[in-house]
């Protein structure tokens, strides 16, 4: 099979070598100078310079030539949320796409498949995602990941495409739950990881594992609040996109959203934090939106709430798990 991965970071190029074990790939690079020196270094540099690239794996920075070489095979998209809807409208009419980013729209509040179903009606769509690192999956070592289409044949074309020797792809229908798991995980994310931050400065009374069990098991109630009310199979938070994906996230040594928490926890402003990052962490982009749009549904999440007035100011790290702590207590399901 043929396939373009569209979007050279580091969880594109991380896909696009494991797809290169099998198929002819072609990673596309946004900018013409980066594909240049990925080219030239055998290695994404940038975003993933542990993992040597196949001497096979064509680079290129020409979108056309890059849809012409998966003409009759897989376009995937691996560009962050925010190039989602730009490069679903540069590609040609009624080619199918699969993408890997996960989020909500910071603006529209909608999902990915709900981009593309306002942008491309009836075209087949696919999202992969689950409980993944970039590192991992570009070194071969073993992940489980989840493709999800409302159509079994696009489903179906994804798992054929990725699922072999390191990588096991599941298939599921449930498009909404698992873009919402592989979303709201991001921003739980940042809030375990403030907790463990302020667990490593030992402070009398700081929290610590127990809290940390607390924060994930009722994270996780609110990931599967949201999705219900927009439509997802509860089931579907039980499984790899919901509860493995945010087990990883929120307590990965490699989870660029856990880091966010920590860094603030330890008192550096959120400028400084994803200006030491480097890397795009999609919590902080989506928490506020995840928040609006549970609003609109009368969905409650105290803990999204939380991680919102973190980031935009309002509160301290210690403040809000104070906060969280003093809620009226209430059965538990």
């Amino acid at each position: 099979m043929k396939i373009a991965v569209l979007g050279a970071g580091a969880w594109g190029t991380a896909v696009a070598v494991a797809a290169a074990a099998r198929h002819d790939v072609l990673l596309w690079a946004r900018d013409a100078t980066q594909a240049t020196q990925i080219s030239a270094a055998g290695c994404n540099r940038r975003y993933l310079p542990e993992v040597a690239l196949p001497a096979d794996l064509q680079v290129g920075h020409d979108l056309a030539a890059a849809c012409a070489h998966a003409a009759d095979g897989l376009l995937i998209i691996a560009t962050p949320m925010a190039g989602l809807r730009a490069t679903l409208q540069a590609l040609p009419a009624g080619r199918p796409a699969v993408w890997l980013c996960k989020g909500f729209e910071a603006g529209t509040g909608l999902l990915g498949h709900e981009i593309a179903r306002s942008l491309r009606p009836g075209v087949p769509c696919a999202v992969l995602s689950g409980p993944s690192f970039a590192l991992e999956v570009g070194r071969g070592q073993p992940t489980a990941l989840v493709a999800a289409s409302e159509s079994a044949e696009m489903a179906a074309t994804v798992v054929e495409a990725l699922h072999g020797d390191g990588l096991r792809v599941y298939s599921s229908s449930d498009v909404v739950g698992v873009e919402v798991g592989g979303a709201v995980k991001n921003v739980l994310a940042i809030a375990t990881g403030m907790l463990d931050g302020m667990a490593a400065q030992g402070a009398a009374g700081a929290p610590g594992l127990n809290a940390r069990a607390a924060l994930i098991t009722r994270g996780l109630a609110e990931m599967t609040r949201l999705g219900m009310a927009l439509g997802a199979r509860p089931e579907t938070f039980m499984g790899l996109s919901g509860l493995g994906d945010l087990v990883l996230t929120a307590t990965g040594d490699l989870s660029r959203n856990r880091k966010v928490g920590l860094l603030l926890a330890h008192g550096l402003s959120l400028a400084e934090v994803l200006a030491q990052l480097g890397h795009v962490a999609e919590g902080v982009y989506t928490a506020r939106t995840v928040a609006d749009r549970a609003a609109q549904l009368g969905v409650e999440m105290p803990i999204t709430q939380a991680v919102v007035e973190v980031l935009e100011g309002r509160l301290q790290p210690r403040e809000a798990m104070a906060l969280l702590m003093s809620r009226q207590s209430r059965a538990e399901a």
